[in-house]
């Protein structure tokens, strides 16, 4: 069977994590988290970096660090991760849902603007597929209103906006290396803050508890001790030197996720010609991380139909979200389906292809002969 995704894994993970084990420091911010982080700071130009248990911890945070209430607003997509919305509603805070580009399938800028109210705390954009958002129409329209921005960029590590890193523009960035993303630890995250040093060390506070530990250990305070709301968002340091062995292969496996990405579009291209379904779109502006590679078909019931027919073939493809806004928690938070008709729709049609650094080329090429043979 051609499973849907394999973490690309080497003996290079197994080297670096029997030597976190055996240097005996396995809690958090120990010597490979150290080095993870400041790999991110340096390569992708952030401010802070800090380690996390996965992106929903990342965006956990993120919420508390607005300091997030009820009666606050914050505009996202629909077509997102539950995360996204979670980190809001946990807050007490309501996710105003809103409509997305039908290129990308990112939040579409035209739909922010109408739907800020004297509550809009901030925007949480999703940068879909390691395709960016047009994040200078974000921005702008932020700082109009005075609002944070926060990147839930979960599937966009190693990705650009024109010449920024996905993660870095916002306010607060957040990354997932989950066992499905290009560079993973199996579980984890990072979140990043961009401009805002206050932010930063605020962010340290909540990630360690609600305590002032770091600034004890840099010798800034004489004792540490409880001095806001917080929680333990501290991945292991085992999982920080998986993901360490992940970055010094970075360029090779994103080289490698390029040649399959490119493989499936070349190889479909004549079906899109003939109408059977749509490419994935990536604008000028970006530069993807080619997290994934989907196709849209004509209807739900040729998607389905598709889906089935693969999986008989022992090909297994997914389709994606549904929907927030079209989901139980939804329809509690006051939204129905048919409040955002082309979320709907999109969302419906989509199929996602197996997609891993270590898919073979022979799978590949099964995988897109039958594709055509089914579509035809």
């Amino acid at each position: 069977m051609i499973v849907f995704n394999k973490p690309y894994i080497t003996e290079l993970e197994k080297e670096y994590v029997l030597d976190a084990i055996n240097r005996g420091n396995l809690h958090g911010d120990g010597y490979y988290t150290k080095l993870v982080s400041q790999f991110i700071e340096n390569r992708f130009k952030t401010n802070k970096a800090l380690m996390t248990t996965s992106c929903s911890s990342a965006l956990d945070m993120a919420a508390l660090m607005l300091d997030l209430k009820e009666g606050d607003e914050v505009i996202m997509p629909s077509y997102t991760f539950v995360s996204t919305a979670n980190a809001v509603v946990l807050r007490g805070a309501k996710p105003v849902f809103v409509e997305i580009c039908e290129k990308t399938l990112n939040i579409d800028p035209k739909h922010i603007e109408n739907k800020i109210t004297k509550n809009t705390k901030a925007i949480f954009v999703v940068h879909y597929a390691g395709v960016s958002c047009d994040m200078n129409k974000v921005m702008a329209i932020a700082q109009r209103h005075n609002l944070k921005v926060v990147e839930d960029a979960a599937q966009s590590v190693n990705a650009k906006y024109k010449d920024k890193y996905l993660g870095t523009i916002g306010d607060i960035g957040c990354y997932s290396f989950h066992n499905t993303k290009n560079y993973t630890s199996g579980e984890g995250g990072a979140i990043l803050i961009n401009y805002d040093d206050a932010l930063a060390k605020t962010a340290e506070i909540i990630r360690e508890k609600g305590t002032n530990r770091n600034q004890f250990f840099r010798g800034e305070v004489d004792k540490y001790t409880w001095v806001d709301v917080g929680s333990s968002y501290l991945p292991s340091d085992i999982l920080c030197a998986l993901l360490w062995a992940q970055f010094t292969k970075i360029d090779e496996i994103q080289k490698k996720r390029k040649y399959i990405y490119d493989s499936y579009y070349m190889g479909l291209k004549s079906m899109e010609k003939g109408g059977k379904l749509r490419l994935p779109i990536i604008p000028d502006y970006c530069e993807s991380n080619y997290h994934m590679f989907y196709i849209l078909l004509n209807s739900n019931k040729e998607r389905d139909y598709l889906m089935d027919k693969l999986k008989a073939n022992d090909i297994y493809t997914v389709f994606h979200y549904i929907p927030l806004h079209t989901s139980p928690m939804g329809e509690k938070l006051g939204y129905k389906f048919g409040d955002l008709p082309k979320t709907e729709d999109l969302s419906s049609r989509l199929l996602r292809l197996p997609m891993y650094a270590g898919l073979e080329y022979e799978d590949l090429q099964i995988i897109i002969e039958n594709i055509n043979r089914i579509l035809n």
